[in-house]
């Protein structure tokens, strides 16, 4: 569709003319990213960071220079194109004329999200050879960088991660390009966002002995700087499009940043307590004093965002178009989110007061398993060994705080809530906090029968109380609605499930085999061994270890809204099915003659292959017996919500019987007797 076309067929029309503080908006963005890179380089310089050799050959000033260069505009061009797409997506008005299609605005801020995303992936490229040249040790003219840099490219974690980071890059870019549907630009904004997290692995969060919470940590504050400051960016660019919705957009964005900034101040005291030997480190060390020239910004930033939120949004409802405060509030915010990312990038490549190494701790060992090696595994010890995952904890802390205040909400209009399904889903929650937190994350790292038990946790006993609390329902009675054809948090989930996705991942069937499937592809394929070995595929085995299990017990025993589900007949008799191959599952490993991820084991120091043999046999009987419980409670809940299904079904037709004085009844009589007057004739 040509721009001509879409601009027809939205209901807002064209762009208004320029607005009077055009000139000031294009000064500061402009003006901005010098001082972001002016800062970098400043932070660069007091840390000595900037050219400092540490390779035998150097990789030539070029490089020295070049590579905080990039990093800057790969950073700052991030944040626009994120910033665009997310507003595009979830705060900008749409259009009611034709369902699903972009409305002007969001089909201009795409396309300006595809320009930015394409300066994006230039900066991704220049700093990829950059830092392989960095890495390396030698000019990129030299021979020795052509011949090595493949190898650094396409076999080095360090390198690989910024080839992946790049190629999202370049999809989020192509399709927000063509996109001329939300849906398309909601794609886009995944994409992008995916982006940001392989260069989490990369720096000081690669090498840290807390390797998960160092890497989960940067990845939070990647994505909540990202949409923070991208989001305000966009917000001003789009500001006279947006015409009398500008208070609504304001005030959508302003939420966002609200999470955004809870979101960044939490991983950033999580990162400078890895990397800080204490409070002192803030004022002693140069690296301190970057650290409190960002935590300085962040400060004022959120103060700036409380009185954004209490007095300019309304201000915007009551009259839009008076967006001059606005509008030089937030040139003041981009100021110092400007100097906060020069400040990041400095910290970025400046060594902190802690050595960052993988060798770091008493034992080599700890450097594999990223915390400090456990004692001997007893039962005492089990129960008690705690180590935290920060990133897990608060996103379990979070879904209670969620919950807790939504059924506060429901409650308070007058609304009744089940207070089992409150209860469910908060032992879910603390469940999970132990599994990730406890004896089973501690140990499952070492041992293979501690492994199946935080796996049977995270499939079974985990999902199972978060499907009874009914997140979905909650959700969807407590959201606001959207009526002015934009998409919200409420929108988008009656999209999901409700979409052709669901219908096909609801078969009992599809839910079965990815349930079960799955076991046999984890274990008996390189899988394992890779989630013990990667953090990154650690994370898509929690992740597909609850979502599997949620997804299996929603298809079964529900409460949320969805697709149809089938008879419960055929539910009993699939339920049936994935407890037998379970049970087969759990007896193959019981019988198993090689040891899983025996190098994994090897480098732990464990070469008693007939103790790990053993050890696995474990596992595989606790992973049969594990089963059986949650298996058949679900069995009986669904055979429960069959004879309650039964009941009501017989109580509608009473009621209807009672209505037309069972007339379904009469009918059939009079059909039967019908049938009886035709065939007698012939007897």
């Amino acid at each position: 569709m040509t721009d001509t076309n879409h601009r027809a067929a939205d209901t807002q029309g064209a762009p208004v003319d320029l607005a009077p503080d055009t000139l000031a908006v294009r000064t500061t963005l402009v003006v901005a990213l010098p001082l972001a890179l002016a800062c970098a380089l400043l932070g660069l310089t007091l840390t000595g960071a900037l050219g400092e050799a540490t390779q035998l050959v150097d990789a030539g000033r070029l490089v020295d220079y070049g590579l905080p260069i990039a990093r800057v505009v790969h950073d700052a061009m991030a944040a626009v194109t994120i910033g665009l797409l997310i507003v595009a997506a979830f705060a900008l008005p749409g259009q009611r004329k034709e369902r699903g299609r972009a409305s002007w605005t969001q089909y201009r801020a795409a396309r300006w999200a595809a320009w930015s995303g394409a300066l994006w992936f230039l900066a991704a490229v220049v700093g990829i050879v950059f830092t392989g040249a960095n890495t390396i040790g030698a000019p990129i003219t030299s021979s020795v960088f052509a011949r090595t840099f493949p190898e650094f490219l396409f076999r080095l974690e360090a390198g690989q991660v910024y080839l992946v980071s790049a190629t999202a890059v370049l999809i989020a870019t192509i399709v927000a390009a063509f996109a001329t549907r939300v849906t398309s630009i909601a794609v886009a904004t995944v994409f992008a966002i995916f982006a940001l997290l392989p260069l989490s692995l990369s720096g000081h969060a690669a090498g840290s002995l807390e390797h998960a919470n160092a890497v989960n940590s940067l990845a939070i504050h990647l994505i909540g700087v990202c949409v923070w400051v991208g989001g305000l960016t966009a917000v001003l660019l789009l500001r006279t499009m947006t015409k009398g919705a500008t208070g609504r957009v304001v005030a959508r964005y302003s939420t966002l940043a609200g999470w955004s900034f809870a979101a960044v101040a939490f991983s950033g005291i999580v990162n400078a307590a890895l990397r800080l030997t204490g409070p002192a480190d803030l004022v002693t060390t140069s690296y301190g004093w970057l650290i409190t020239v960002k935590a300085a910004a962040l400060i004022l930033l959120g103060i700036a965002g409380v009185v954004q939120r209490r007095k300019l949004v309304p201000g915007l409802l009551r009259n839009p178009a008076n967006r001059r405060l606005f509008v030089r509030f937030a040139l003041a915010e981009i100021i110092f989110m400007a100097i906060a990312i020069g400040a990041s990038v400095a910290v970025s490549r400046s060594q902190p007061p802690i050595p960052q190494t993988p060798e770091t701790g008493a034992d080599t060992r700890d450097g594999l398993i990223g915390f400090t090696y456990p004692p001997t595994q007893t039962l005492q010890n089990f129960l008690s060994a705690w180590h935290w995952d920060w990133a897990w904890t608060a996103l379990a802390v979070i879904g209670i705080g969620w919950y807790l205040i939504a059924v506060r909400k429901l409650r308070k209009r007058g609304d009744a809530w089940p207070i089992g399904r409150t209860i469910s889903w908060v032992a879910g929650c603390l469940i999970f906090i132990w599994t990730m937190n406890g004896g089973p994350a501690v140990y499952g790292m070492i041992h293979f029968s501690s492994h199946m038990i935080q796996h049977m946790l995270l499939m079974m006993f985990v999902p199972l109380p978060l499907v009874l609390g009914g997140p979905v329902l909650l959700a969807l009675r407590t959201l606001p609605v959207r009526n002015d054809g934009s998409r919200g948090a409420r929108e988008w989930l009656m999209l999901f499930v409700h979409s052709r996705y669901m219908q096909f991942m609801a078969k009992p069937a599809v839910a079965g085999v990815i349930f079960a499937g799955s076991l046999v592809v984890f274990y008996f394929t390189p899988a394992f061994q890779a989630a013990m070995q990667s953090h990154e595929w650690h994370i898509v085995m929690v992740v597909h270890f609850v979502l599997s299990g949620y997804l299996f017990f929603w298809v079964f025993v529900g409460v949320d809204p969805g697709p149809q589900r089938p008879a419960y007949p055929i539910l009993i008799i699939a339920l049936l099915a994935t407890l037998a191959f379970h049970a087969f599952f759990g007896v193959a490993v019981m019988t198993s003659t090689e040891v899983y991820a025996l190098d994994w084991f090897r480098a732990l120091g464990q070469t008693n292959e007939a103790a790990l043999l053993a050890d696995q046999h474990t596992g595989g009987g606790i992973a049969w017996g594990a089963s059986e419980l949650p298996m058949v409670f679900v069995a009986l809940l669904v055979v429960r919500n069959w004879v309650t299904s039964d009941k009501r079904d017989a109580k509608r037709l009473d009621r209807q019987a009672e209505r037309d004085g069972d007339a379904e009844l009469r009918a059939y009589n009079e059909r039967l007797a019908a049938m009886n007057g035709r065939d007698r004739p012939h007897e």
